[in-house]
């Protein structure tokens, strides 16, 4: 019997590789197979796992070793050699000025942008005790909670979801920050002590979001992947995360700044975007917010971030 091979994937998507990359990457996979009949077959889109130098190095705070674009970078490299079609993000980490030759194609409906607390000794942020231990990696987390509370003793936090809430509970640290979308996707909701709304701790921009990568341009089958991948857009997802990462571009943010911003649909076509920038200790944070149009997120995202760098002064450091 004369041997068969096995068909190439029409798309192969490329991710880190944690449960939780990898539940964003099957959903991905589960949104392009529902929307088009050639990738509904499940050797249509084949899911590539790529290491990458943030993964690798976990005792060092990202802000220390470049940032959040380290868990991308070898993901972007094989999307430019081509050894993969698309890139699957938490959108999150994604720097806010991509590599020339890519483009964002597709934003997926968003998951619950909050953080939540999780703590084994108190329900809420004001019901920590004096001193107590928080565990985080994320500059944002730390400076709002030392603006709020000097007497915290936030410490290096880092590893993958299960990880961080397994040193929790070996008492590690007496709470812990976690974005509430990635409990939600891992089925792990329950282990929020609770949801913090944006008025007690306004999230990171782009928080909840998965965005998917593609190249730009027409050749070599190019063009047919992003129109696949732009056919899963949501739209309402794109509005939002547009106007905030047009704030972190005119604040020219990174995983080094202590910056948060979230974005909200309101009724008549009306989007909300809150935006802060703090410095790190906690000393100083400064708030801002303003309502536009949904037809042009981006010169939202710039007027609040314009209104903060007014607030913050020419003298601001993080």
């Amino acid at each position: 019997m004369e041997h068969q091979s096995k068909a190439a994937p029409l798309i192969r998507l490329g991710t880190r590789g944690s449960k939780l990359a990898l539940a964003q990457a099957y959903e991905t996979k589960r949104r392009l197979g529902e929307a088009h009949a050639a990738l509904a077959p499940d050797d249509a889109v084949e899911i590539v796992v790529i290491n990458t130098t943030g993964d690798k190095v976990q005792d060092r705070a990202l802000a220390e070793i470049g940032g959040k674009g380290l868990f991308m970078k070898e993901i972007e490299a094989a999307l430019i050699e081509r050894r993969i079609d698309i890139a699957v993000h938490s959108l999150k980490d994604v720097e806010t000025f991509l590599t020339d030759g890519t483009e964002l194609a597709a934003i997926l409906p968003r998951e619950d942008p909050r953080d939540a607390l999780i703590s084994r000794v108190a329900n809420n942020i004001e019901g920590l005790p004096k001193g107590a231990v928080i565990g985080t990696a994320s500059v944002r987390r730390a400076a709002q909670l030392l603006h709020k509370r000097p007497d915290f003793k936030i410490i290096l936090y880092r590893g993958n979801l299960q990880t961080r809430l397994r040193k929790l509970d070996e008492g590690v640290c007496d709470a812990t920050m976690l974005a509430m979308a990635g409990l939600s996707r891992l089925g792990l909701a329950d282990r929020a002590t609770r949801v913090l709304e944006p008025e007690e701790l306004l999230p990171a921009v782009s928080q909840g979001a998965i965005g998917i990568q593609c190249r730009s341009g027409k050749k070599n089958g190019d063009k047919r992947i992003l129109d696949w991948v732009r056919g899963v857009n949501d739209r309402d997802s794109d509005i939002r995360v547009t106007a905030e990462r047009a704030m972190l571009a005119r604040l020219d943010g990174s995983c080094r700044t202590p910056i948060a911003g979230l974005a909200e649909l309101l009724p008549g076509g009306k989007l909300r975007l809150r935006g802060q920038l703090a410095v790190h200790d906690g000393s100083a944070l400064f708030s801002a917010e303003e309502v536009g149009s949904v037809d042009d997120p981006a010169a939202l995202g710039l007027a609040v971030g314009e209104a903060l760098i007014a607030q913050a002064g020419p003298d601001y450091k993080v």
